[in-house]
């Protein structure tokens, strides 16, 4: 009998959006087929179990602390031993926040980040794997070619890579004082790469945007797990979930504050789970629109539709101290915007119970690779509302899984939408229903991570001959 596939997979973020439970789900998967599979990854203790890497992946996970760097008043300078690295970078530009975009790292904080996840490769054995599966086109490929340069690398794109090359590309980069050379290294990584992964609506614009073969990418969806995600209300009732969740273990923060310093009462508990509940779920990034979503909400709540059924929005979602731009609550304050409830960062767990406890999902983004919470969410029985863009445009299907509207300036469209699901509680059983077949049939882990399973097989068989590179060029 032939030995299993040996697969190092690694990513440098701690745990934080939807990348991740993609990788915990995709490792999770290939190992229940029976590859040996070692994951390496970033990880923060001081966000809470949500953020490190053993409590999130898994305690056999090869865990990589920021802890250190973070304490050391130069996140970005920092040089530990074994086990800890640097803080990572972002793909995001958020002012102040410890993780300065890629594009602003020099050289020298470049090299301290590929010295450092090089060690950690060697310690997992990478040059002895089969294969290596990397989320991201990060420093990560740099280590790898170092430390194992015959290895082929399988790296599955994310979406945030894409964005800031996409704004490099359109000029938006003058503050980032390494933006080209930024550029030109994730195109370098992503051509080193014997395969790439990626949802099919960003095949056409990875191909674009990092100059690679379309031949070596392959289109695989992300996924979702049916059994967790399945319709059934939360088991005490919708009173008593949102009584739990935003009065007696509230998670909702305010800019500078942390965790739980957004409170609510048991009347507002009750108040929400009498009326209709509109969710969103996602980080407070700018891409994400919340300000779109929440003028949209608005603008629903004037036109009289949800007469005898009043509409309340909650929010899931923001990593704590995390924003670009306007922070939602600074957002709704401005726009006197009633009923918008923050419910805070979740566990990927929990995530179910919210989505039973909601009538509708709203995604606004301006740009979406994938959309993981729309599948999640249609695998609940939740029909679901989302503007027009790459993964929402592919995963939803208009009038029978939900509503796929316009996004832009312009929040009409949206409001539209929102306010006919508010309206038609016969319509949204009827399209949560189409969605839970759809998300059954097309977006289980197990067909996933066989394709998956599959592309790293393949890649491990050709084992191409891969010249080192270097970190600065």
């Amino acid at each position: 009998m032939a030995d299993p596939l040996r697969v190092i997979s690694a990513t440098m973020f701690y745990p934080r959006g939807g990348s991740s439970h993609a990788a915990r789900a995709v490792v999770r998967s290939l190992r229940a087929r029976g590859l040996d599979v070692t994951l390496l990854a970033g990880s923060r203790s001081d966000l809470g179990p949500h953020a490190d890497a053993h409590c999130f992946f898994g305690p056999e996970t090869r865990a990589v602390s920021f802890d250190a760097a973070l304490a050391s008043g130069q996140p970005l300078r920092y040089e530990g031993p074994a086990g800890s690295a640097p803080m990572h970078a972002s793909f995001e530009d958020r002012p102040g926040a410890p993780d300065r975009i890629f594009a602003s790292l020099d050289d020298l904080e470049l090299e301290r980040q590929v010295r450092s996840w090089a060690r950690e490769l060697a310690l997992a054995g990478a040059a002895e794997a089969d294969v290596l599966y990397l989320h991201h086109l990060t420093p990560l490929h740099e280590a790898a070619a170092r430390v194992a340069p015959q290895v082929p690398v399988v790296a599955q794109l994310h979406g945030t890579e894409l964005l800031m090359l996409e704004q490099i590309e359109a000029g938006r980069c003058s503050h980032w004082p390494q933006a080209d050379r930024w550029a030109e290294r994730l195109r370098r990584w992503a051509a080193r790469c014997a395969r790439l992964v990626a949802v099919p609506a960003a095949v056409e614009r990875a191909v674009r945007l990092l100059h690679v073969a379309p031949e070596i990418i392959v289109p695989i969806p992300s996924g979702v797990d049916v059994e967790l995600f399945s319709p059934a209300e939360p088991p005490s009732g919708r009173e008593a979930f949102w009584r739990r969740t935003l009065v007696e273990q509230p998670a909702g923060w305010l800019p500078g504050r942390g965790a739980g310093s957004v409170r609510y009462s048991a009347a507002d508990a009750r108040r929400l789970a009498e009326g209709t509940v509109l969710l969103h779920v996602g980080r407070f990034t700018a891409v994400k629109r919340i300000d779109l979503l929440i003028e949209a909400f608005a603008r629903a709540r004037g036109d009289g539709r949800e007469a005898g059924c009043p509409a309340r929005l909650v929010l899931v979602g923001g990593h704590p101290g995390e924003w670009e731009g306007e922070h939602p609550a600074q957002m709704i304050e401005r726009l006197g915007v009633p009923d918008v409830f923050l419910a805070g960062w979740q566990p990927h767990e929990a995530l179910p119970e919210f989505l039973t406890a909601a009538d509708a999902l709203v995604m606004s983004s301006e740009r979406e690779q994938f959309g993981l919470v729309l599948i999640e969410a249609m695998a609940c029985g939740v029909p679901v509302i989302a503007t027009r863009s790459l993964g929402p445009a592919s995963n939803v299907e208009p009038g029978r899984t939900g509503w796929l509207v316009d996004g832009g300036a312009d929040s009409g469209p949206l409001a539209a939408a929102i306010g006919e699901a508010i309206a038609d509680p016969a319509r949204r059983e009827r399209l949560g229903r189409a969605g839970r077949e759809a998300a059954v049939a097309r977006f289980s882990w197990e067909g996933i991570a066989q394709r998956i399973g599959a592309v790293l097989e393949q890649a491990a068989h050709e084992r191409p001959r891969r010249p080192v590179t270097s970190a600065t060029g």
